[in-house]
């Protein structure tokens, strides 16, 4: 299949194939692995009372239990936003008071000021460009309140194999099923930094997450998957977990497959006098 294109049909027509491939439920464990990684990450990072959140996918909620439940029982109202409405569909089949929005983040449908917080767990490392992952900030940026959260996760380049990954034809490794649909543009800390500070966001904290090696772990979840095994199953689970205590190191950005930070929105006018500033790629 071709990767997405930069237009909203043709990438939702895409997202919309890749949620029926992923219908039968493949990859459970592998899925309960990523959940709770980014659970923990949130239990860090996400006040106990939230407002109004958006949630800027619903691959997670889609394919498994996703973090619908946790992220709920700590707001008023969760908004998840996906451009794919075969993915909206069948999360809100799983969550029934999921809240669905079929839209692009780079045309965010929301109206300024309106959010307490947004969580984007690797949303904006699908894009093709820098552009469109700048702009996609900006729209976040937008959309939250004076003093707002924002919670993101990209691929992180820093880490060999994201890196290697990276340098080769998506087409060949989707060929080969190691990259089963398409992940686009990242970039480093110190650049998505640069890029939070001139959308108007003030960075409060960063960790590279997902430390367990991804390639390695998803060929065996999904081994395990196929045996049933529940003692395989809560083995994986424990050693995945146990790979997070790598965060501790000093190399933890070798090793973390993600990177995240957490930012605030500053006021509107400190946000504006900096949007100027220029952004380096690298």
């Amino acid at each position: 299949m071709n990767p997405p294109h930069s237009s909203d049909t043709r990438t939702q027509v895409y997202w919309d194939n890749i949620a029926d491939q992923w219908a039968d439920g493949r990859h459970q464990l592998w899925r309960a692995i990523s959940d709770e990684v980014n659970t923990r990450l949130l239990q860090r990072w996400l006040p106990r009372h939230c407002g109004r959140l958006l949630k800027t996918d619903v691959f997670d909620e889609a394919v498994g239990e996703g973090l619908f439940p946790f992220i709920a029982s700590r707001t008023d109202q969760v908004l998840v936003l996906d451009i794919s409405p075969s993915l909206l569909a069948t999360a809100q089949q799983q969550h029934r008071k999921l809240v669905g929005l079929a839209g692009d983040v780079r045309s965010l449908p929301i109206r300024d000021a309106t959010l307490d917080v947004v969580v984007s767990l690797s949303t904006l490392d699908h894009f093709a460009t820098l552009n469109e992952l700048i702009a996609s900030v900006g729209n976040l940026r937008r959309a939250l309140k004076p003093g707002g959260l924002l919670i993101v996760t990209l691929d992180n380049p820093l880490n060999p194999a994201v890196r290697l990954r990276n340098s080769l034809p998506f087409e060949w490794l989707n060929r080969i099923g190691l990259v089963p649909y398409y992940v686009g543009i990242t970039c480093s800390p110190r650049v998505l930094a640069d890029i939070l500070r001139a959308a108007g966001f003030r960075v409060l904290d960063q960790a590279p997450v997902l430390h367990v090696p991804r390639v390695a772990a998803v060929a065996l979840a999904a081994l395990i998957d196929r045996t049933g095994s529940r003692r395989l199953r809560r083995w994986l689970l424990r050693a995945s977990f146990a790979c997070e205590r790598l965060e501790r190191l000093p190399s933890r950005y070798l090793s973390g497959h993600f990177l995240a930070m957490l930012a605030m929105a500053d006021d509107a006018s400190e946000g504006a006098s900096r949007s100027g500033g220029r952004i380096r790629s690298r």
